[in-house]
């Protein structure tokens, strides 16, 4: 009885609870403020309150009340206008920090009839999974998924991660901030995450996220963790703090016609952005990131003295934020676009139209592969127009007149492009067969891409390019015969990749490296906790132990020696003979040959299947390609090189005849097209070509080969090859006699480096070339 009474007591302060809270939700009615009704539409709340919000400002109504029925007034806007409040008014009376709390009381006092006990959201809101806010969900990482997608994409934009958990009290703190920042952010550009730490442990220990909550930001695959206080002015600064700082220049009438000139040296187009806000904006920062290697990026700051040249000249409405593509011609904009508010979507489609020069210079691998891309079918067929060229004023008139002809004819299907041939030398040596024939001079190439390894069809103008009108007139005409007949493109060939011209030196790269690890640590030494320092400690430490050790045994070591007799001349000679023949012995231990000789046979088609195609697993047959005029000297040269190698139990050696077994190695070595390019049918040269020196490693359980490719006679070391170099106490099965004539020599010196390839071999380092099936070997 007295457990009943006290039940209906504590059932009574509920109930007088919750009808308190409605009362108070129901003193503020937003509907009842701008005076429309719940069934009304966004666009009549919307004109209710600007009605209202006229009449009622301070600054027009005198009234002494008007200020707070301003502020009555916008509060009741700012409810309505926003549906997911509209809707948590309508269904709890509340739309404010509350919301969480009414729910709560309605749960409870909707159970209290059925029993008195708590309900489960008591022990579980808000931190199992099952209550875990809706609006995280769609930003859950997994370690997969950020391994494999997340961090590629932050060398595009930066990301900002929280690390949660079930039963984080602090993690409902910053919710509200959160989900503000997110939102406001994501818009912005910036990739958002969250991690729950409780599924997913894994990824929480390689972000180095030890607690919860906890906020990082990833960039360029580098994390670095947010330890200010959680709000938004923060989050944001942390953010932009994560761009590099070089990504957009303050441009000012003094510096505008310098920024626009370095179209040519950086080989990008420029973009200005005008604007009245005096700091450049954090979504233009953005956008630079993602367009860097792309786009270089100005901001003019309009309501600044000393721009008034720079917008008069552009002709700028100062009061509608501009952006501007500058190309190859800095007099005017190649492209323009105007808007009160720039949104993300519209500058990534204005850039993306616009991210290459009209006649772009091919500095790297990747802008070819994109400028050139693989025609995927014949409808759509990409055709590059290649001008190949020198630099300096002499062949200033031929990059004009060529750029005038790409800008009057600008189609889908084609994109101009130009190198420096004496940047790109292989390239232009493999476009350009008759080299005489355009020494000095500039040469208009038409190619298409056919394969990602390399392999193109193209046609070379029979003459130089001058950049006369006839020189338009042929280049116009072959184009046309292009559309109807693309068989116009006759020769082919295979491409190196390009040199990156651009790419920093290896001592920036080091410096650079050196900086951000120098920054980690410091960044470590402050803010990480104990665990994270482990490492640190223990490796100075570590570091110490072994200083301070090796000063006390030296120290100990050297007082011993001071009292000991100086040993005698032979037995210090002695000593060190012994000494460098425990240390060779050391180091060729591990690879000892059995035999005092070289057993290298002959591959046959009656030894074929079990040197090669039935050969055991993990075995290679080492076999060099020679000709019954260079079988002595290479044999010779062979069997020094791979002497040392020969204690191995894995590996066979193996001599080919290219006299009697041409046709079967010209189909091994198409499967390696851009490391030994095969001539077509066009070469004159087909039945000529030399592959005396080759030598593959052929795995014949998987199916692939490696492929070592002779150097040439012009090749330092070259001596080494000569006849004194050979040892008479290693032989070959196949003997015969030896010549030292300087024919010889030079034929050796193919083999020359053979042994560094041989070390790459056994390490695993070297490319592997697959085939489908061995062929025969008839």
């Amino acid at each position: 009885m007295q457990l009943g009474r006290a039940g209906l007591a504590w059932a009574a302060a509920l109930l007088l609870a919750a009808l308190g809270a409605q009362a108070a939700a129901g003193d503020f009615d937003p509907y009842r403020v701008l005076g429309v009704g719940r069934s009304s539409s966004q666009a009549d709340i919307k004109k209710a309150y600007k009605r209202l919000a006229r009449e009622w400002h301070p600054d027009k109504n005198k009234d002494p009340g008007a200020e707070d029925k301003f502020i009555q007034i916008s509060k009741a806007y700012e409810i309505l206008s926003n549906e997911e409040k509209r809707a948590n008014f309508d269904r709890y009376g509340d739309a404010g920090e509350s919301q969480g709390y009414s729910q709560h009381q309605h749960r409870q006092f909707h159970h209290f009839h059925e029993g008195f006990y708590f309900d489960e959201s008591f022990f579980h809101f808000p931190f199992n999974s099952e209550r875990r806010d809706s609006s995280d969900e769609k930003y859950l990482l997994h370690f997969s998924h950020y391994i494999n997608e997340i961090v590629p994409d932050s060398f595009k934009k930066p990301y900002l991660i929280k690390i949660t958990s079930d039963w984080c009290f602090s993690c409902i703190h910053i919710e509200p901030v959160w989900k503000e920042v997110a939102q406001e952010l994501e818009a912005l550009g910036v990739g958002i995450g969250v991690v729950h730490a409780g599924y997913e442990r894994r990824l929480a220990h390689h972000l180095g996220a030890h607690s919860t909550p906890s906020l990082l930001g990833l960039i360029n695959g580098k994390i670095t963790f947010f330890h200010n206080a959680v709000i938004r002015e923060n989050l944001r600064q942390f953010v932009e703090n994560l761009l590099p700082g070089n990504l957009v220049e303050k441009i000012t009438d003094k510096n505008y016609i310098r920024f626009l000139s370095n179209w040519k040296k950086e080989n990008k187009p420029h973009v200005l952005l005008f604007d009245h806000m005096p700091v450049v904006p954090l979504l233009y920062k953005l956008t630079a990131f993602a367009y860097r290697d792309y786009l270089s990026f100005g901001y003019v700051y309009v309501g600044l003295r000393g721009t008034e040249e720079l917008s008069s000249q552009y002709n700028i409405n100062v009061y509608t934020p501009t952006m501007m593509i500058f190309k190859e011609h800095t007099d005017k904009p190649a492209d323009v676009v105007q808007a009160r508010d720039m949104k993300k979507q519209l500058i990534d489609d204005f850039l993306s139209q616009n991210k290459f020069l009209m006649v772009a210079r091919l500095t790297n691998q990747r802008l070819f592969q994109e400028l050139c891309p693989v025609k995927k079918s014949h409808r759509q067929r990409k055709h590059c127009v290649v001008l190949l060229t020198g630099e300096g004023e002499k062949f200033a008139e031929a990059y004009e007149t060529f750029l005038a002809f790409a800008m009057a004819n600008t189609k889908d299907t084609l994109k101009f492009v130009h190198i420096y041939n004496d940047r790109q030398p292989e390239f232009a040596d493999a476009l350009l067969m008759d080299e005489e024939k355009y020494r000095g001079k500039s040469a208009v190439v038409i190619l298409e891409r056919r394969n990602n390894a390399g392999k193109v069809a193209y046609k070379t103008l029979e003459e130089a390019w001058q950049g006369s009108n006839e020189d338009n007139f042929i280049l116009l005409d072959l184009l046309d015969q292009l559309r109807t007949d693309p068989g116009l493109l006759s020769s082919e060939t295979v491409l190196a990749d390009l040199n990156d011209e651009l790419a920093p030196m290896f001592l920036i790269r080091w410096l650079y490296s050196m900086l951000d690890y120098i920054s980690d640590s410091w960044d470590s030494l402050f803010h990480s906790n104990w665990r994270e320092m482990m490492p640190l400690l223990s490796l100075l430490f570590s570091a110490l132990f072994i200083l301070f050790g090796t000063v006390i045994i030296q120290a100990f070591s050297d007082s011993s020696d001071t009292r000991d007799n100086p040993p005698s001349e032979k037995e210090e000679t002695a000593a060190k003979t012994e000494k460098n023949d425990t240390s060779f012995s050391k180091e060729s231990n591990s690879r000892i040959p059995k035999k005092g000789f070289v057993e290298v046979t002959e591959l046959t088609d009656i030894n074929y299947n079990s040197n090669l195609v039935r050969l055991r697993p993990g075995h290679m047959n080492v076999v060099l390609i020679l000709s019954n005029s260079t079988k002595t000297a290479l044999l010779q040269k062979f069997a020094l090189e791979v002497y040392t190698f020969t204690g191995s139990s894995t590996l066979h050696f193996s001599f080919l005849s290219l006299d009697k077994h041409r046709e079967w190695l010209e189909y091994l070595l198409e499967f390696a097209q851009d490391a030994a390019p095969i001539p077509n049918q066009y070469d004159k040269h087909f039945l000529e070509r030399d592959y005396t020196g080759y030598v593959l490693a052929l795995n014949g359980h998987k199916k692939y080969f490696c492929l070592f490719k002779p150097h040439r006679s012009g090749d330092e070391g070259g001596t080494l090859g000569s006849c004194e170099d050979y040892d008479s106490s290693l032989h070959t099965e196949t003997r015969g006699k030896s010549s030292c004539s300087p024919g010889s020599r030079s034929i050796k010196n193919k083999l020359h480096k053979l042994s560094f390839w041989m070390e790459r071999l056994l390490e695993g380092s070297l490319q592997r070339f697959y085939i489908p099936s061995w062929p025969a070997l008839d």
